[in-house]
């Protein structure tokens, strides 16, 4: 067995991933807010889980919040939760025992899409959670992109509206796809809980479903420039707010073909299907390319 850990802004969750890719015995934590104390705590849920399931633990799959330098092992900044200048790697790999591999969180959930959820049927493609904010991972030529050092694929920070609101917490851009069309814009557009929205929407209220479709639009124009960059086979769209569906979706859709270069706009958009469980499902499967590289 592998473990796969997926740490986000509230919660830490963790799974037991067998060699089949299915996940066995999970458990969260709730996310400690400083940093060595967040790592402490992705070391106990780790203790935890391999004490539930019995077996040997052959590897440690952790998604971060955070933008990573693969070349150092560190964690350069994170936008949503206070981690920085830490070798999270080293410091989890001395407690624990066994290899270590270490990505943003929304790498690893495009990889779990990829090989064993909706993407599993396409190639190239780019994902994005939309929750509390903004992720976003990219697949191509069945690797994922990191970019040069490895902090790349930040798509939640692409510019859709220059002017626009300034984005969250350790970010000082403005106008960023997070700012316009994430469950914390929705909630500021709304003045009441995306989860709220997205319900008064589904019963034909019209100020909520004009706010989906502003949020929908702003993730429209979001989609057009990736697909102009990337020309993806599909997008797959997940996170918290992707459960409005059509209510945001449809507008995101019909903006995208409306402004992608023509050849770039036949990409499907599709729902992810691994739900809440895509990063930590993605970590277990970056723990076993870990063991299959010493194999």
């Amino acid at each position: 067995m592998v473990v796969g850990i997926d740490v986000g802004g509230t919660k830490i969750a963790g799974v037991v991933v067998a060699r089949d890719s299915s996940p066995r015995a999970s458990a969260t934590l709730p996310t400690p807010k400083a940093g060595i104390e967040l790592v402490a705590a992705v070391g106990d849920l780790v203790e935890h889980l391999r004490t539930e399931c019995g077996e040997p633990i052959l590897a440690v799959g952790v998604g971060l919040p955070s933008l990573i330098d693969r070349r150092t092992g560190l964690v350069r900044m994170s936008a949503n939760v206070d981690l920085a200048d830490i070798d999270v790697r080293a410091v989890l790999r001395e407690r624990l025992g066994v290899p270590v591999g270490l990505d943003n969180d929304a790498n690893l959930a495009a990889l779990g899409e990829h090989r064993v959820g909706a993407g599993r049927e396409h190639g190239d493609i780019v994902m994005l959670t939309i929750g509390t904010g903004v992720g976003g991972g990219i697949i191509a030529g069945d690797r994922v992109f990191r970019g040069g050092s490895g902090t790349g694929a930040e798509l939640g920070h692409m510019v859709v509206q220059a002017d626009g609101p300034p984005c969250q917490r350790n970010c000082t851009n403005r106008g960023c796809l997070e700012t316009m069309c994430s469950g914390t814009a929705i909630a500021r557009d709304a003045g009441m809980p995306a989860e709220q929205v997205v319900r008064l929407a589904s019963e034909g209220d019209a100020a909520a479903i004009a706010v989906l479709d502003r949020a929908g639009r702003y993730l429209g124009v979001g989609l057009a420039s990736l697909a102009n960059i990337f020309n993806p086979d599909a997008f797959v769209i997940g996170g918290g707010v992707a459960a409005a569906g059509d209510l945001l979706l449809g507008p995101a859709v019909d903006e995208y073909r409306s402004r992608a270069l023509p050849p770039n706009a036949e990409a499907r958009v599709v729902p992810a299907t691994l739900g809440p469980r895509a990063g930590a499902i993605g970590a277990g499967l970056l723990a076993w390319d870990l063991v299959d590289a010493v194999a």
